[in-house]
């Protein structure tokens, strides 16, 4: 597909990058020259120095003949504007970034009224990333599948469990067949794991289950879990707003340190139940006032990500908090993974993944061959793996056939299937029906639909 991409941002070029690999033809629009010629140097991209909201710009960069325009700059409103103008000048579609909090409650009215098919609010997911982090506090990572009714929880097998030199097969057997190991990683390595895999202490492994399961399945593993009921959060900013006001709901005790008296204040009067702390987070006598020793989470979540590592490294020194750490440059996310600052969230990451949902669904549609719909799309393990979400439509040649007998692509698993609301760790025997939401972990090719799971015919 032809794709424009206006702003180069983090997002922008987060976009332009991963799109651009999975064969579409992107051109960006970006009034900085130099972000502009970055991009272009390193991936197959054109670019135009300019701004999105100009009827002018976008049609020297094609937009007549675009399918789709993803607008991604700093300002709502231009992106807005910028989506307006590429409906009426090409009839293309159209996603846009919309970050402000007084447009939340607005967002369904303007997404009407502008023929919007899409808008992003990467503060708002990253909020909701963070919140099941906090429900599910001995994963490093969670995502959610089935409406909410399958975790995907990634983890690291501790010194002394039970699973250390057991193979995936005999766990499953020992163990009951309500989980399936999705992903190990080991020394860089990723990989999607056979029956015969032998797991080890210090793996990290991904695993899918259904939610209900989550507990129990983290005391077998020999993790001990407990409750979070108090989260000390470092940066008062767009993020750190939403998600206190969603912990604050569930009643979990939050604190908030915030430098800037104004935002201290506009916090304070958003949220009448989160205590804002008027201070540098940085001032390490600061936490220890505030009771950073007996929280059990923190999670830094300031404009420096440099501050955010340090911040997570001094509250592991000190105390036995879960750490969420918010990390954007491209240049710290390999660093950071070898050092105990807990799960790395990444707003552009989770803004690039609802994007890329959205254009898998869209190229399927396009080709009108709508045996499925993707529904979900996180990129897993350094993004060297690839968990999906699909809604079987129609009938196709995955369906009503066992599932031994379909012959899938190598590096690819398939997950779990919901039907009826409850939740099924396939077996060989299973099959797929009309109607089911099946989950697939692959490392190999990217899936737009369903059936691009068969390496061929069936068996």
């Amino acid at each position: 597909m032809k794709i424009i991409i206006a702003g180069c941002g983090k997002v922008g070029y987060t976009l332009a990058e991963q799109l651009s690999e999975e064969g579409h033809e992107i051109t960006v629009i970006e009034p900085r020259a130099e972000r502009v010629q970055a991009a272009v140097d390193a991936l197959d991209v054109i670019g135009y120095i300019g701004t999105g909201n100009s009827y002018k710009m976008q049609k020297e960069a094609g937009v007549e003949d675009a399918d789709l325009l993803i607008a991604v700059t700093g300002h709502d409103e231009v992106n807005l504007l910028s989506c307006l103008i590429a409906k009426k000048a090409g009839n293309c579609k159209t996603i846009a970034r919309v970050r402000n909090p007084e447009y939340v409650d607005e967002i369904g009215f303007i997404r009407e009224e502008l023929g919007l098919s899409l808008s992003i609010n990467p503060e708002l997911a990253t909020a909701r990333d963070i919140e099941r982090l906090i429900q599910v506090p001995s994963a490093l990572d969670v995502d959610t599948f089935a409406k909410g009714r399958a975790y995907m929880v990634s983890f690291e097998i501790p010194k002394g469990s039970p699973w250390h030199q057991l193979r995936v097969m005999d766990a499953a057997v020992k163990y009951g067949n309500h989980f399936l190991v999705c992903i190990l990683e080991r020394d860089g390595e990723v990989l999607i794991p056979s029956g015969n895999t032998v797991l080890m202490e210090g793996d990290k492994i991904s695993m899918i289950a259904p939610t209900e399961a989550m507990n129990t399945l983290f005391h077998i593993i020999g993790i001990q879990a407990r409750p979070i009921r108090n989260v000390m959060i470092a940066g008062g900013g767009t993020i750190a707003y939403y998600l206190a006001e969603r912990l604050a709901r569930a009643k979990v005790k939050t604190t908030i340190i915030e430098s800037n008296l104004q935002r201290c204040n506009e916090l304070s009067e958003k949220l009448d139940r989160v205590m804002i702390i008027h201070g540098d987070a940085a001032d390490s006598k600061l936490l220890l006032e505030e009771g950073l020793e007996q929280m059990d989470a923190f999670v830094a979540l300031t404009n420096f990500d440099e501050e955010n590592i340090m911040l997570s490294l001094y509250a592991h020194q000190v105390s036995k908090a879960k750490l969420i750490t918010k990390v954007n440059k491209i240049a710290f996310e390999g660093i950071v993974k070898s050092i105990p600052v807990g799960s790395i969230i990444s707003p552009k990451h989770l803004t690039a993944e609802h994007i890329i949902q959205y254009v898998r669904d869209l190229e399927n549609s396009r080709i009108n061959e709508r045996d499925s719909k993707v529904d979900m799309v996180y990129k897993v393990a350094d993004n060297k793996a690839e968990a999906l979400e699909f809604t079987v439509e129609e009938q196709s040649r995955v369906t009503n056939i066992p599932i031994m007998n379909l012959k899938l692509k190598p590096n690819l698993l398939l997950c779990s299937i919901m039907r009826a609301n409850k939740v099924i760790i396939p077996s060989g025997q299973d099959r797929i029906l009309s109607g089911d939401k099946v989950v697939v972990v692959s490392t190999g090719a990217h899936l737009n639909r369903l059936e691009d799971i068969l390496d061929g015919a069936v068996r």
